[in-house]
């Protein structure tokens, strides 16, 4: 396969953790990768098939501006898009402020469903095969502790997953989910628990970024719906 016919793919959260290693593995792979972000001055991406869009994606507005002239100046058809951005605020929620939720909900949920609305359209127009691939999470799958308004966020976006792979079944579109338990990134930074120190006690983003090109490897009549990434020995620490 050329390099053309690998195509554009469209990676959200592509400035740090999962989505830089994603953004990675596509360019070693021969994919046209073009990040969206809000700052990529802390990146260190140098690659000449690489294109950085910086976006709130917090802001629907900004989103609803900046994403169409992005789709329009893509230099490849687009191949798959990665919907990866997501924050998280941990607390019990009477300590939650309420732009600790709406910040919550925007990016990990909101965002992920205007920029599939967004690029729809053209991934249908096409008539070839495309994913759609959201990176959720473990918090998907269960509640808990301290993560009421974080795993609400990625239980809707198991549910928005679910139902457009339903609503994209006559296309040629796949719709798959990735849900990750932890994964060993700056994510944890400005929490007051982190996975264990050993190896085995958390993901790496490269697992996840490994799990993204099989997907996109995947013959074309075969959908990944649903696939959990965990731990082998899972540990938690406080800090």
């Amino acid at each position: 396969m050329t390099h053309e016919q690998k195509g554009a793919v469209l990676v959200t959260g592509a400035s740090s953790g999962i989505g830089l290693a994603i953004t990675r593995q596509l360019l070693e792979c021969g994919f046209s990768v073009h990040g969206i972000a809000r700052d990529f001055s802390k990146a260190d991406i140098s690659h000449a098939n690489f294109h950085s869009t910086e976006l709130d994606l917090a802001s629907a507005d900004a989103i609803q501006a900046g994403l169409p002239p992005l789709l329009k100046s893509l230099d490849r058809p687009l191949r798959a898009v990665v919907n990866n951005a997501g924050i998280g605020k941990m607390g019990y929620l009477e300590q939650l402020s309420v732009a600790d939720i709406q910040s919550v909900l925007a990016v990990n949920l909101l965002s992920h469903i205007l920029i599939s609305r967004l690029c729809l359209p053209v991934m249908k127009q096409r008539s070839v095969l495309s994913d759609l691939i959201f990176i959720g999470s473990e918090a998907a799958l269960t509640g808990g502790k301290e993560g009421s308004v974080y795993c609400a966020s990625k239980f809707g976006l198991r549910g928005f997953a679910q139902s457009l792979r339903l609503e994209c079944a006559k296309s040629e579109i796949r719709v798959s989910l990735i849900n990750p338990g932890a994964v060993r990134t700056a994510f944890f930074d400005d929490l007051h628990f982190e996975p264990g120190d050993r190896a085995e006690n958390a993901i790496q983003p490269e697992d996840v970024a490994a799990t993204v090109l099989s997907i996109l490897a995947m013959r074309g009549g075969t959908v990944v719906d649903e696939i959990n990434l965990s731990p082998r020995k899972r540990v938690w620490q406080s800090k």
